[in-house]
């Protein structure tokens, strides 16, 4: 007994040294240590990584920009069910150990023992927490003695809740995702408040190891982890046996989710992206700023249904280029998937999808209503089967694929076609489109490229901008990059040079054949108009509306270049844009289709100078507003006074005349009911203005059109500028763009009469003259006059000759 007693003594005293020696040691090296850790107080106002967010003014998401897809949660906003789901995966305890599982580092203890090997265990999620936001991943005793200590600091700190919620956004979950919220999407596509109980158990399995047991890349073992934890939920009682086999029988349905883009509109991302990297640097990606944009989500859209369709139009008034690729056919019992492979090396553009031609075949389909045709039950055509990149297949009708004549050049195409192997056959890759009707028709990827950019005119807030067909083809911003000729498109501004020097809407000017000798142009210059067809004295309202380049032309040379170019500075334009020449009457100068429409912006809004900004504010994180833009805003009776701002500093300043605008506007007006612009009175609307614009050789092709809520610019040409065609006008190429855009832009708005400004009457006037009608007169109009300006002569009194001018010039000569 006296033995024992003497062992259980020595026993006693060589535990209570170890234990004193192994206190000392721990302590020691925890002041050695304690020096050298972080400050953990940085975890109470933690910023974590989170991408650059844009939005559109409705608040729809337009684009998302950085590594790390991250999005922030509270610890009550995250569901009960994962909270458990990650208990049962990594620390049971983790709501009553102070920070450090001392049974699971013994465990691990006994292991090196056992083995000589470092294994798994003993790590808390606190201990994660300090980890992932302290320390490297190496496994080293010193780092684990790190982990240690910090996590009891870190448990003196924060509470569990927190602790976990850091735990929750910090964690890597495969694919650039951080935090359960972005698994969420990435994986499910989905709201973590959307998710299933099997959903959870796999987002829960993840940081274990995100490769191994990804539900996307290896979906079996991903699985075989999921169910794992699913059963500690059970043993923990988290979930009843129900609950735990219907899970457990679910089939994972995890897959890729892009970032939910809600509104089309990567030209506008890009220019945000630009800004904000100016502003913050690197950290515009990583800080979590949320920026919202003036885009309307509505016009957006549009506008790229708009460009696309008309840059489509021009593909099938020019042509069909030919297939992309001809493949041999693989057997018929060959999977389809080894099929769709051919399909990897073609990406969609735009709207177009990459098909292959799997047959052509004769079938049965209902018979279509025709003028001039009886209509049967049934009828037969030959149809294309086409195999998309998702394994499914579609038809193309004959209806869809007869356009594709051959392109020869651009002014000719080949014989109508009489069978579709005229134009593709079973092997050939191919694009195609969905049209409105959800049926597919042959494509071709467009060579000829467009913009678009529609302003709101109070403020030059952008409401739309398509900077081309596919940005991911061409990041080449056409709106704001683009340096093209405007032709016509330009007249309007030098109309307004003429009004504002005192010429009216009824001055005659002489449309007939000259020749100018001009030191700029380096000799003498024949120019003529378009038809080549010249039609004597015209008055300034029709040279405008049937775009009469020697009018122009004759406008400029009277009322002086010099003159011109400062006054349409007050539409934006600088100086040096400007040719110092008589060809800026036609639209010389080379202006991007921004630059026109903020002019074009003037004239709507009646004359008030607006700038283009596309950015409403900036938020960061917290919703705290980093910037809101502040611009100016035109302040008349034409826009609701609430939208006016009260600094006056911010009120638009007055650049063109009230009178001369309106009076322009109505030129503009006579444009659409009566010129070149004739195709836009199908919108049914009486308060549209605007102007067509073709430069020389059909290289560009415009149209800049508006309201008083809405005005949008539309472009068509080559970026290596070579003809459109011959038959490619403004009215033929941009027109329609316009007029697709404005139809659902202006859907829900009244149409708003124009305002007649005070000092404008109205007097009948005879058209031959531009005098004051007269019973002789054979044809006669109203016009518009600033008051003084009207003619006093009637044209009875006057014989030959005409009006020159808005004053009773003695000089009648027409210009």
């Amino acid at each position: 007994m006296r033995r024992l007693y003497q062992l259980f003594l020595t026993l006693l005293t060589l535990f209570l040294t170890t234990a004193i020696i192994s206190v000392i040691t721990i302590t020691s090296i925890y002041f050695y240590l304690e020096p050298t850790l972080p400050d953990i107080e940085v975890l109470k106002d933690v910023k974590l990584q989170v991408p650059l967010r844009v939005y559109s003014a409705d608040k729809k998401l337009i684009a998302e920009f950085g590594e790390m897809k991250r999005e922030p949660v509270e610890y009550q906003d995250i569901p009960k069910q994962l909270v458990q789901a990650v208990i049962a995966a990594e620390d049971e305890n983790f709501f009553k150990h102070p920070g450090v599982d001392y049974k699971g580092i013994l465990r691990a203890l006994v292991h090196l023992i056992k083995t000589g090997q470092k294994g798994q265990g003993g790590s808390t999620i606190t201990m994660q927490v300090a980890r992932n936001f302290f320390l490297s991943r190496d496994k080293t005793y010193i780092r684990k003695l790190n982990e240690i200590f910090l996590s009891l600091k870190i448990e003196k700190l924060l509470s569990k809740e927190d602790i976990m919620a850091l735990y929750m956004n910090k964690i890597y979950l495969g694919h650039r995702s951080y935090g359960v919220a972005a698994a969420a999407k990435t994986y499910y596509g989905k709201p973590l408040q959307e998710l299933s109980l099997e959903q959870f158990a796999m987002i829960a399995g993840l940081p274990k190891a995100p490769s191994r047991f990804n539900p996307v890349t290896n979906p079996e073992r991903a699985t075989i982890r999921r169910n794992y934890v699913l059963d500690r939920m059970r043993q923990l009682n988290f979930i009843t046996e129900d609950q735990y086999q219907t899970a457990v029988n679910t089939k994972d349905i995890a897959e890729i989710h892009k970032a939910n883009i809600e509104v089309e509109a990567p030209y506008i991302a890009e220019m945000v992206r630009l800004h904000m990297v100016k502003l913050y640097g690197d950290e515009a990606y990583t800080t979590g700023y949320n920026v919202f944009t003036t885009i309307s989500s509505s016009m957006q859209t549009a506008a790229s249904a708009a460009l696309r369709s008309a840059l489509m139009s021009y593909e099938h008034r020019h042509g069909y280029k030919g297939v992309e690729e001809h493949i041999d056919l693989p057997p018929e019992n060959i999977p389809i998937l080894e099929t769709v492979k051919f399909l990897d090396r073609f990406r969609p553009v735009g709207h177009l999808h990459p098909a292959l031609v799997m047959a052509i075949n004769t079938v049965e389909v209902p018979a279509e209503k025709t003028k001039n045709k009886k209509t049967t039950k049934h009828a037969t055509e030959e149809q294309a089967t086409v195999l998309l990149k998702d394994g499914s297949t579609v038809s193309l009708r004959w209806k869809h694929i007869k356009w594709a004549r051959k392109y020869i050049k651009d002014n000719h195409i080949g014989p109508r076609l009489k069978k579709i192997s005229d134009v593709i056959n079973p092997g050939d890759i191919i694009y195609i489109e969905q049209l409105p009707n959800r049926e597919f028709a042959l494509a071709q990827k467009p060579e000829v490229a467009g913009a678009m950019v529609s302003l709101n005119p109070q403020n030059g807030a952008i409401n739309a901008l398509v900077g081309g067909f596919d940005y991911y083809d061409s990041k080449f911003n056409r709106v704001i990059q683009a340096k093209r000729q405007p032709g016509s498109n330009f007249k309007p501004f030098i109309y307004s040079a003429a009004l504002n020097k005192g010429y009216t809407a009824a001055t005659l000017i002489n449309d007939a054949p000259v020749v100018f000798r001009d030191s700029y142009l380096e000799g003498f210059w024949r120019p003529d108009n378009y038809s080549g067809k010249f039609f004597g004295p015209t008055r300034l309202r029709q040279g405008l509306i049937k775009s009469r380049n020697l009018v122009s032309i004759r406008i400029l040379r009277d009322i002086g270049i010099n003159y011109a170019i400062n006054y349409v500075k007050r539409f934006g334009f600088t100086e040096d844009e400007l040719p110092k020449n008589l060809s800026l009457a036609l639209g010389s100068a080379t202006l991007t289709p921004m630059q026109i429409a903020r002019g074009y912006a003037i004239l709507a809004n009646g004359g008030y100078n607006i700038s283009p900004w596309f950015i409403e504010r900036i938020e960061d994180p917290l919703q705290n507003v980093l910037f809101q833009q502040q611009p100016l805003t035109v302040c008349s009776p034409d826009y609701p006074q609430q939208n006016c701002p009260e600094e006056e500093s911010l009120h638009a300043p007055r650049v063109v005349d009230e009178a001369n605008d309106f009076i322009l506007t109505t030129i503009m007006r006579d444009v659409i009911r009566f010129g070149t612009g004739r195709k836009a009175l199908k919108l049914g609307r009486k308060d549209l203005a605007g102007k067509t614009g073709t430069t020389n050789d059909q290289l560009d092709a415009w149209f800049s059109g508006f309201n008083r809520q809405v005005m949008a610019t539309a472009w068509v040409g080559f970026d290596q500028p070579r003809s459109l065609g011959r038959r490619e006008f403004g009215g033929t190429a941009a027109l329609p763009m316009w007029m697709k855009f404005m139809r659902v832009a202006l859907e829900d708005m009244p149409e708003q009469p124009l305002r007649v400004p005070e000092n404008v009457v109205t007097v009948k006037i005879d058209a031959e003259t531009g005098l004051l009608a007269s019973p002789s007169s054979k044809k006669t109009l109203f016009e518009y006059f600033v008051e003084g300006t009207e003619p006093t002569r009637s044209a009875g009194s006057v014989s030959g000759g005409g009006y020159s001018s808005s004053s009773e010039a003695t000089n009648e000569e027409l210009f």
